[in-house]
């Protein structure tokens, strides 16, 4: 059953493998951590030819950015209990970096050559005021 599109952030926790269809399409799967407690394991499949080379790149601890349809399956394991697997069908994969050091410089030079801006919000910024039932539009 697909869900809805998804956008997700965690840390390989099984390296990818690949495997051919039988008409030589690549396939690519491989799990993600997106818990930061605890373990949370997503799947991921990639199908696309133009996702094979960044995620034939990833190794275990990397850091990843996947975009896709979140899809749930229901198997049932030897003692007859279900178990939900939770998947993602990628349609984007990108790289953030290995571990800890993903997001995290130490060097200002690397970090003034960064493109990327953090944008934090302050509280006065947002109107307290509720929406009105009229202004909702369904």
């Amino acid at each position: 059953m697909t869900l809805a599109k998804a956008v997700v952030t965690g840390t390989v926790y099984r390296a990818p493998e690949k495997r051919f269809t039988q008409n030589n399409v690549p396939v690519s799967s491989f799990v993600v951590n997106i818990g930061d407690r605890e373990e949370m394991l997503l799947r991921v499949i990639a199908k696309r030819t133009a996702l094979d080379e960044v995620v034939s790149a990833l190794t275990k601890d990397d850091r990843v950015l996947v975009e896709g349809r979140l899809q749930i399956t229901t198997v049932k394991n030897e003692n007859g209990n279900e178990r939900r697997i939770y998947e993602i069908d990628a349609n984007t994969v990108e790289n953030l970096g290995t571990g800890a050091m993903a997001g995290s410089s130490t060097n200002p030079s690397s970090a003034s050559s960064n493109s990327e801006e953090i944008v934090k919000f302050s509280q006065e910024e947002f109107s307290n005021e509720l929406i009105g039932e009229d202004e909702i539009p369904f």
